[in-house]
């Protein structure tokens, strides 16, 4: 591992590309330290201090703790991400834009473009959420929020607020652009894993002060090394097709004639449904705070974190942006028109309409199962946190309630780092990072961290 490291420094390109993502991550750490004017600091705190096991420990944790101190990153990338799940669905529906997706360059930068606008707009609107939000908020001991509320603190936090999450989105494009990795996926790591230390800090604490015993910490451990396990091994899982391709003569030379494969994976979308999911279902928070009345108190009521309706959406959310995300960014018919154009088949499957068909059920069915392996890693934190709140189902609530255990429906009180979908972005995103930076090692003739074969990431 020394070597690799070394290796890595030995190249000059790899290099720049490596400190050039640190010193960016760097200062978006230290943007999400520069508080917005107008809040008080002390009461939200203590106000934090009851939210952890909420809706808002989600933000926060994406956030990499800026929502917590309300910082001018505080929305991080989520409005960003939320702008783009807006524009590949309008992709779909809209002609304009489907047609711009197949432009090439000149229609992607249009529709990056389009993107930048959307995030600035959802920015705005979740900024004055946030604002209403915490004007009406009191800490436990009765202190508000914001001294000194009014339209001069709501415009002052849209600013704030909207000009940081350009910033970030803009430190984002250029770590993709400049630097190794997915910048928008290495800022959501970032912020997770940040917060490793202090969750390390608290379950010692924990168990100096007897608030957790020994066992219970051990077992929480080993839990956590199966889920890094599975998430690794289903990350890697592949459905190889195999592809034969037939003898040509170009020239005076022959090519073809040797058998390979077509590899599906099984979660083709990656870890990006579940960050999609989790955006999605953040909206009608925002709006409730926004707009007080019947309607929007029973939605947010009924949609707040661990609610029966709430894990529903979140499942089917999850599935919906798994074939969404894979029908995006893989296309059947170009996958066989491709393998026609150099001469290569499925045996038993004739080749055009037929293999693109044969491709399209298999990645339907492999994507099925993905999908429910998104869904049930990262609907765990709830069993872990709040549990199943089952009173609020109509007719046979109560009943059910009654009858499940307390564990199931009230949760175990672990903390939030525990989650499943905090482990799915970290690993996910670790395994594709270190693919990158195998691949530029490797075609420079270097060692890369793994001897003797090359590591295969989310979408090696």
């Amino acid at each position: 591992m020394i070597e690799s490291l070394r290796n890595i420094f030995a190249i000059p390109d790899l290099r720049k590309r490596v400190l050039f993502t640190f010193g960016l991550l760097a200062v978006y750490r230290l943007g999400a330290y520069i508080p917005t004017p107008g809040v008080d600091p002390v009461a939200l705190e203590e106000f934090y201090q009851q939210a952890r096991g909420t809706i808002l420990g989600i933000m926060n944790l994406f956030s990499g703790g800026a929502l917590e101190r309300m910082t001018i990153f505080a929305l991080g990338i989520m409005p960003y991400i939320s702008a783009s799940i807006i524009l590949q669905l309008l992709t779909v529906v809209w002609p304009y834009l489907e047609k711009l997706s197949k432009e090439g360059d000149v229609g992607r930068k249009k529709i990056t473009q389009y993107t930048r606008y959307g995030t600035v707009v959802l920015s705005v609107v979740q900024a004055m959420g946030i604002s209403f939000f915490l004007e009406q908020t009191s800490a436990p001991g009765g202190a508000p929020l914001v001294p000194h509320p009014g339209w001069g603190f709501r415009f002052l936090t849209v600013l704030s607020l909207t000009t940081g999450t350009a910033f970030v989105m803009w430190l984002g494009e250029q770590i993709t652009e400049r630097g190794v990795g997915n910048g928008i996926s290495l800022i959501i790591f970032a912020g997770i894993v940040v917060g490793l230390p202090q969750a390390i800090f608290n379950t010692i604490e924990d168990l100096r002060t007897g608030s957790m015993s020994i066992i219970v910490a051990v077992l929480f451990v080993v839990f956590a090394l199966v889920v890094v396990a599975a998430i690794v091994m289903m990350e890697r899982a592949q459905r190889r097709i195999p592809v034969q391709y037939a003898k040509r003569v170009v020239g005076r030379r022959m090519y073809g004639g040797q058998s390979t494969y077509l590899p599906l994976r099984l979660n083709t979308g990656g870890v990006i449904p579940v960050i999609f999911a989790a955006s999605i279902m953040s909206f009608p928070q925002t709006i409730g705070t926004m707009i007080d009345n019947e309607v929007t108190r029973y939605l947010t009521r009924v949609l707040a974190w661990g609610e029966p309706l709430y894990n529903l959406i979140y499942i089917v959310s999850i599935i919906f942006f798994c074939y969404f995300y894979t029908s995006i960014i893989f296309n059947p018919q170009d996958t066989a028109e491709n393998m026609r154009k150099y001469g290569g088949f499925i045996p038993g499957i004739r080749p055009g309409q037929r293999t693109a068909d044969f491709i399209d059920t298999v990645l339907t069915r492999i994507t099925l199962v993905g999908a429910v392996y998104l869904a049930l890693v990262a609907i765990l934190p709830e069993i872990l946190i709040a549990g199943f709140k089952v009173a609020t189902i109509p007719f046979i609530g109560p009943t059910l309630d009654a009858f499940l255990p307390r564990w199931f429906t009230e949760g175990l009180g672990v903390k939030f780092f525990f989650g499943g979908t905090s482990l799915l972005i970290v690993v996910g995103v670790a395994m594709d990072t270190v693919q990158q930076i195998e691949a530029q090692m490797v075609m420079r003739h270097y060692d890369g961290f793994v001897k003797g074969r090359r590591i295969r990431g989310r979408r090696g």
